[in-house]
Parts: structure tokens; C-alpha cells; sequence
């Protein structure tokens, strides 16, 4: 029997949290774990974010916004096993991974337009279930009637860190420390404060601080959880 199977049916579950949490990790494991699919949305909001620099279109410019998302395309394809995403038929996934994409990202992200329009595409993707859905407002917005709700936190230090080494492996010469740990607490300001969608836990979500937890710890956390309903 596998792991899918043994549930009373099929879920919808969300992953909320701050950046540097481990979301994206714990996602794509408790997703394989589940025989689930994974979905990056900060991604979307990435994609977006890039288009908007290629194009020269400021972040608070909502009618540019609004045809550039007209004119885009955004999907998800499996590449040996990896998530990519596929901007206007050009995969984008290693060129929106810049620390200026992701700050681009949360400004673009706080924009209603922009909002509705990934919001359509988010709920396409949810409609078949069975996937685990990574984000900032995937329980309290995209998602309130998902089966499963996790909000996933972390020691801002530690978070920083995990980012900081991430990083590390993926640029030849990535921001310091004390740069990352200050994008990190820009950014978690313009999330929680924004008017649009701030980033919270759903009311109903369950609360895991991964501080001191290893991912396999949390994902078994999250299993026990699921398997439990």
C-alpha cells in the first residue's frame, strides 16, 4: 500500500510560512512522501517579478502590470524530477532565484492585479487535489477550504542562515550574511504588512517551528498529522 493510498481520500494541503523556513524542502518531501504533486507558487509571483524587470515595468505600475500579465504565460513542467518553471515557453527556473528577484517578488506580490491573476491559475492547479501547495497565503487566500493547513516558522537567525548557505551553493558569489539577514527582515516586513494577502497563519492551520528540527522531523511531524484525519 503506499503512502497515498492509505488516506480516506484525497487532500488539498497548503504549506504557509516566511522565507528560510524550509518550506520548499519539507513541501517537496512531504508531497513524495504522499505521491502527491508539489507546487512552488512563490514561483509564479517570480515569474512575474522577472518579467517585469526584462520588460523595464516598475513593481507599483498596476496598469503595465495588468497587460504584462495579459500577455503571459506561466506552467510548471517535471524535468528529471525537478519542478520548473516555464515563463512564456522559456524556462526561468535558475534566473528567478536572484536575492533582486525575490525582493521584486514580494512588491509584485502585494499587487491586487497580479493577485488575481495567479490567483486563477493557483485554483486550476488545486482543482484535481492531491497536491501539496507551497507559499505565503496558499491557507488564508488561495486555498481557506484546503483539507490540510500547515504554517511552517522558523528563528529569524536561523532562517537567514539556511538562506545564506542555499545561496552559497547556488552563486559563485553570493550576498554576506549580514546582506541576507537584512533582505530577510525587509522582506518579512513587506509581507506581514501588506494590505493585500499579508502573510499569517490560517486560524485553522498547524503551527510547526522548525528551529531546532531536522526536515525529516518536520515532514514526519506533517505525516502524522495527515494520516491522522
Amino acid at each position: 500500500m503506499t503512502a497515498s493510498s492509505a488516506l480516506r481520500h484525497d487532500l488539498l494541503i497548503t504549506i504557509d510560512g516566511p522565507a528560510g523556513a524550509g518550506k520548499t524542502t519539507v513541501s517537496r518531501a512531504l508531497a513524495r512522501a504522499l505521491g502527491y504533486r508539489y507546487i512552488d507558487t512563490g514561483a509564479l509571483y517570480r515569474g512575474i517579478a522577472l518579467a517585469t524587470v526584462e520588460q523595464g515595468i516598475a513593481a507599483d505600475d498596476d496598469d503595465a502590470l495588468e497587460e504584462l500579465c495579459k500577455r503571459t504565460t506561466l506552467d510548471f513542467r517535471f524535468r528529471d524530477e525537478e519542478l520548473h518553471l516555464i515563463l512564456n515557453e522559456r524556462d526561468v527556473s535558475g534566473e528567478i532565484r536572484s536575492p533582486r528577484i525575490s525582493m521584486l517578488a514580494s512588491a509584485v506580490s502585494a499587487r491586487p492585479v497580479v493577485r488575481r491573476f495567479l490567483l486563477e491559475i493557483q485554483r486550476t492547479l488545486g482543482a484535481a487535489k492531491q497536491a501539496v501547495f507551497e507559499g505565503r497565503d496558499m491557507g488564508t487566500v488561495v486555498f481557506p477550504d484546503a483539507d490540510v493547513k500547515f504554517f511552517l516558522d522558523a528563528d529569524p537567525a536561523i532562517r537567514a542562515r539556511r538562506r545564506y548557505e542555499e545561496l552559497k551553493v547556488k552563486h559563485q558569489q553570493p550576498p554576506s550574511l549580514a546582506n541576507v539577514e537584512q533582505d530577510m527582515a525587509r522582506r518579512d516586513q513587506n509581507d506581514t504588512s501588506r494590505t493585500v494577502a499579508p502573510l499569517k497563519a490560517a486560524p485553522d492551520a498547524v503551527h510547526i517551528d522548525s528551529t531546532s528540527m531536522g526536515i525529516e522531523q518536520v515532514v514526519a511531524a506533517m505525516l502524522e498529522h495527515v494520516h491522522a484525519l
